[in-house]
């Protein structure tokens, strides 16, 4: 009970930061916005971009640069949430040999569970909620990012290749690519796992619906921004976590342990039959 408050708690916290952050100003952004948010992040971006896109030739690529900038300085948050899923996929057995053992729902067999979870994930070194961090990160960097493109005229009125940046894709080009883009790299990140579950299975199908239907009806820098986030997604997974060579490891391991145990219960049969003799 105590962990799905924590977790319903953060996806709160979550959503009030998105609340407050879609109620923020509207006005045209410039060097004489004041403010956390306007000046010093919204303006910032606004000036980031424009100055890329002068440099790469084009706000579209001014955005993609960007987001790669972006997703570099947000790497070692995304490797230590990577390494701690890795750790808590592994952990999968115990918890839920943990869960069989306490299997009654009463209250105090609850918290001795709750107990043995907590100490299984200090000793490996997991922390369970790391998940969540990515998405608290880049949720205001979303906004921030539609935000400057919205709030700066010439950043709105932008063009690249068939897209109005400012508007939405009116060929649903983006968002099919935003689908499916979020369903390689999701997959690739379930991949790996020793055991799946329903909910596991059902987001990696749901979320790229979620993100196709958003991208419908989004600005269009926002939907290339989702496209090249989970490209790159995609790729630092095969790169720090891939999951082909993961299961071969796993499958060696298995294979390792299940040859010594063999070995280690024919020596037990001849010693068996030695003392008989």
């Amino acid at each position: 009970m105590k962990k799905h408050i924590k977790k319903y708690l953060t996806l709160a916290s979550v959503l009030s930061l998105g609340l407050f952050l879609a109620a923020c100003s509207n006005k045209p952004i410039n060097s004489h916005s004041t403010g956390l948010w306007d000046h010093w992040i919204v303006y910032n971006f606004s000036r980031a971009i424009i100055w890329l896109s002068n440099s790469f030739g084009g706000y579209g690529m001014g955005i993609i640069i960007f987001t790669i900038i972006i997703r570099i300085i947000i790497l070692p948050l995304m490797i230590y949430q990577t390494k701690s899923m890795r750790k808590t996929q592994e952990l999968q057995p115990k918890l839920k040999a943990l869960q069989k053992k306490y299997s009654s729902k009463d209250m105090e067999t609850v918290q001795k569970m709750q107990a043995e979870q907590k100490k299984l994930y200090a000793e490996a070194g997991v922390n369970p909620f790391a998940s969540m961090l990515p998405m608290i990160v880049q949720l205001p960097v979303i906004y921030a990012l539609y935000q400057a493109i919205w709030r700066t005229d010439v950043l709105r009125a932008g063009s690249f290749m068939w897209l109005q940046l400012g508007h939405r894709d009116p060929y649903f080009i983006l968002p099919l690519l935003a689908a499916l883009f979020t369903f390689v790299s999701s997959w690739l990140s379930m991949a790996s796992m020793p055991e799946k579950n329903a909910m596991t299975t059902s987001m990696t199908w749901l979320m790229p619906i979620f993100i196709f239907f958003m991208a419908m009806n989004i600005s269009s820098a926002i939907s290339l921004y989702w496209v090249v986030t989970n490209v790159f997604q995609a790729g630092q997974t095969l790169a720090i976590q891939n999951p082909f060579k993961i299961n071969r490891e796993r499958a060696e391991k298995e294979a390792a342990e299940k040859a010594k145990r063999k070995k280690l219960e024919k020596a037990k049969r001849r010693a068996v039959k030695g003392r008989r003799k």
